[in-house]
Order: structure tokens, then C-alpha cells, then sequence
């Protein structure tokens, strides 16, 4: 990461009031970033106070082991409101819809994945359906990995060119099972073997320096938890399917 991103000053430029906790846009010399300092975490059940940033950090150091991109750039610095995480901003494509829901009655007949029907509030029967692409696979790959407990439709970035960026990680690597996603359209598929390489790259890798890195990020149950889900996902090279008694997708889905 080059130096000023680290050490320049961090000037915010406006709020995102839609975002659960406090979050801002800002600039790092010239730089567009994201900036959610820990003082502005709100505390919750599950999860321990204060620990959200650290939580963000982990996500990208594990999707850079996985070495595919999914993650922007993410780090822990000072800022305006004390220490938070930082995130490089990602300009979306317009154009471009990951997930969506459709009247059932007129669903795309390829290119998109089945995840669940509902009723809208005018009582119509709809479908919440996703892209059948490569880049989101491995992101529904990666929201196992990391036991994402809150993949929402908006916590999912279309960028020029296809690719898929994801961001909003604070709800991971929780020692037990929270895995709640959109992405469900692939239970039970097989992983491919170049899935099953990045999953490789993750185990191989908390053995050496990302297991260090996480250690300050991390408790070391939840590094263990992590080191069993890259085992078990590897053991039957399939997508998981829910379990347990918490929903299957976050609320609101988007």
C-alpha cells in the first residue's frame, strides 16, 4: 500500500445514511476511500463490540489469498473520528445488476440462478434471482470461507468489464455457523478445481503469514473456525446448503 494512503490525511466528504453504522466518504491525498471509524460500530448480540473494522480488514486479506479480487483494498488507520477501517471506493457500472427480483410470471429464461419466491406489497408472487457468472461464484464461495452472515444485493458491486466487487464484511468469521447470503443459487454444485486452488491458497496460507495477519484481527477460535471451513468445503467440494435454525438470507435482501 503506498505510504500516504497510510499516513495523509484523511478529509471526509460526505455520510452514507443508509449504512447501519457510521460510515463516510472521504479522501486519502486525492484518493477516494471509505472510512467507518470503530467508535461509530453499534454493539451487537452476537458479535463482540468494536471487533466490525477488524472484521473488514480479515475479509480482504483472506479474499487476496484467495487471489481473486473480490475485496477492494481495505486497512485499519486513524482518521477524523479515531481508528476505523478504510476502503478504497469503487465506481459501479450503472448498467449492471447482479441481483434482482422478477415477477414470476416473467423470469430471464438464462444467465441467472433461482434463490427464493415472496410476495411484493401489492401481493404479486416474485422471485429473487442472481447472475450465473464465474466472478460471483467465487464470491458466494468466498461468503463461505468467511462465514458472511450479511450478504445483502447491495453489498455487491457491478463493475465495468463483469467483474464483481463485494464490500460490507463486518458480519464474518464468527466461530459459528451465521452464513446468511442471496447467493444461494448454486447449493450443491460441485466447486471447480480452480475454486478448489483459492481454497487451498487460504489453508496453505493461515499457516504462514496470513495466519499471522489475522491474529491481530481475530480471536484464535474463529481462525480455527476458519481453518475447518476451508477443510470441510475442500472434504466434500460442493456448496453448502442452510443449516441450523438461523434464516438463510439477511433483512432487508437488499
Amino acid at each position: 500500500m503506498p505510504a500516504d494512503l497510510s499516513t495523509s490525511g484523511l478529509t471526509l466528504t460526505g455520510r452514507i445514511t443508509t449504512a447501519s453504522n457510521a460510515t463516510f466518504t472521504g479522501t486519502i491525498a486525492g484518493t477516494a476511500v471509505v472510512y467507518k471509524p470503530m467508535a461509530g460500530e453499534k454493539p451487537l448480540w452476537d458479535f463482540p463490540d468494536g471487533s466490525l473494522a477488524h472484521r473488514e480488514v480479515a475479509a480482504y486479506l483472506v479474499s487476496e489469498a484467495l487471489g481473486w479480487n473480490i475485496v477492494p483494498r481495505t486497512w485499519l488507520r486513524d482518521g477524523p473520528l479515531g481508528e476505523g477501517m478504510v476502503q478504497l471506493w469503487q465506481e459501479t457500472d450503472p448498467g449492471q445488476t447482479a441481483v434482482d427480483i422478477f415477477a414470476t410470471d416473467d423470469l430471464p429464461e438464462k444467465g441467472w440462478r433461482y434463490v427464493l419466491e415472496g410476495q411484493d406489497e401489492t401481493g404479486q408472487t416474485v422471485a429473487l434471482l442472481h447472475e450465473d457468472s464465474g466472478p460471483l461464484r467465487r464470491m458466494a464461495v468466498f461468503d463461505v470461507v468467511v462465514n458472511n452472515a450479511d450478504r445483502k444485493g447491495g453489498h455487491i458491486l457491478p463493475m465495468a468489464g463483469g467483474h464483481r466487487h463485494g464490500v460490507d464484511h463486518g458480519l464474518t468469521f464468527h466461530q459459528d455457523h451465521k452464513l446468511r447470503t442471496v447467493l444461494w443459487g448454486w447449493l450443491g454444485d460441485a466447486l471447480t478445481d480452480q475454486e478448489l486452488d483459492g481454497i487451498d491458497r487460504v489453508s496453505d496460507g493461515l499457516a504462514g503469514q496470513l495466519g499471522r495477519d489475522l491474529a491481530d484481527l481475530l480471536s484464535a477460535d474463529e481462525i480455527d473456525a476458519l481453518a475447518a471451513r476451508c477443510a470441510r468445503l475442500r472434504s466434500t467440494g460442493r456448496f453448502p446448503g442452510p443449516t441450523g435454525g438461523m434464516p438463510a438470507v439477511p433483512w432487508p435482501l437488499f
